[in-house]
């Protein structure tokens, strides 16, 4: 089975979004990614609601929000509003996650968990049954074009065997460095879904780099 391909808008042309996304309606993808940061919880700023509200106006595939900022709770709605049809939020810095989740599905959109690269999944098991799905961040959250983290491979394999012992049926999304280099092994190890950016949009063929992410095994 093929997994989920989300190209991030995050490394696409800011001076022509709409080539970028007119790339993403015409690929094989499934999902388009959006990266939401505040200059607080990462050390960068992005896109705001005006842009996303632009972006599922326009794109025809799911649109995926990956929040990377201080007390997203304040937003849900808003978002909701404004065209997003999944909701990723971190566990690190956060509070009330269950309660957070929730209303993520009671307002109609997927939930999704984030983690940083050094946050064990260990501290997350109670929270899991609560998920649609778990963003393992193989970066360090806040720039594009950053290098992989080797041992994502690993939390990728352990977050399926865990995913399995608990008879639970969340997708695993894998964030930052995603390539055609290392997409293999991931898919192996129990990644559902692909997040990709650079690899993407800074390849000559990004339609052919992503059905090749979809394809390869």
């Amino acid at each position: 089975m093929s997994v989920v391909i989300s190209p991030s808008i995050l490394a696409g042309n800011f001076l022509n979004l709409q080539q970028s996304l007119d790339i993403i309606n015409s690929s094989e993808a499934e999902w388009v990614h959006v990266d939401v940061m505040d200059g607080v919880f990462v050390p960068n700023i992005s896109f705001g609601f005006p842009i996303l509200k632009a972006v599922s106006a326009y794109c025809t595939k799911f649109i995926d929000v990956h929040l990377m900022i201080e007390q997203p709770n304040r937003y849900f709605s808003m978002l909701k509003e404004t065209g997003a049809q999944g909701l990723s939020i971190h566990f690190e810095g956060n509070y009330h996650l269950h309660r957070d989740l929730a209303e993520i599905q009671r307002l109609g959109m997927k939930a999704g968990l984030a983690l940083n690269p050094q946050t064990s999944l260990d501290a997350v098991k109670e929270l899991l049954p609560s998920i649609d799905y778990l963003l393992l961040m193989s970066v360090n959250p806040g720039f594009g074009g950053q290098q992989f983290i080797e041992d994502t491979v690993n939390k990728v394999a352990q977050a399926s065997a865990i995913r399995e012992s608990l008879g639970l049926n969340f997708t695993i999304q894998v964030d930052g460095g995603v390539n055609l280099d290392n997409c293999v092994r991931l898919k192996s190890a129990g990644a559902d879904n692909l997040v990709a950016g650079s690899a993407v949009f800074k390849s000559t063929n990004p339609q052919e780099t992503i059905a090749k992410l979809k394809s390869s095994i």
